[in-house]
């Protein structure tokens, strides 16, 4: 189930996010989370099965050209290939769309390709 980030989980979170090859660096990632604390059109959600938090998916919503943007996409090494990047991927697209495009970034731009190549199979 998709639920927006609440400051209880920042740990998780930035365990999360760690796991982006961008989001290596402490400061970086420190930086990361405050912007999706401050930034208004910066949110992040998490990927919680019963108890556990197992991902995280952050987008920025550009209201000019009805956008949302995947910038973060990340799943705990231990749950990864059982569908869950896809099912957030799906689930952003449930909130977000018709009203708003779902794009990716440079950096989720193959995994979103990958999740809807497997959508037309």
């Amino acid at each position: 189930m998709l639920i927006r980030f609440k400051k209880r989980f920042e740990k998780i979170a930035m365990g999360l996010l760690s796991f982006m090859p961008d989001e290596k660096e402490v400061k970086r990632l420190q930086h990361t989370i405050e912007e999706y604390k401050s930034n208004e059109h910066w949110q992040l959600f998490l990927w919680k099965v019963e108890e556990d938090v197992l991902g995280a998916i952050g987008v920025e919503k550009n209201e000019d050209n009805k956008s949302v943007t995947v910038q973060h996409i990340s799943v705990n090494p231990s749950h990864r290939n059982m569908g869950i990047g896809k099912e957030m991927v799906n689930a952003v697209k449930d909130h977000y769309e018709p009203d708003y495009d779902v794009t990716p970034n440079q950096n989720t731009q193959r995994f979103l390709e990958k999740c809807h190549k497997e959508s037309e199979e």
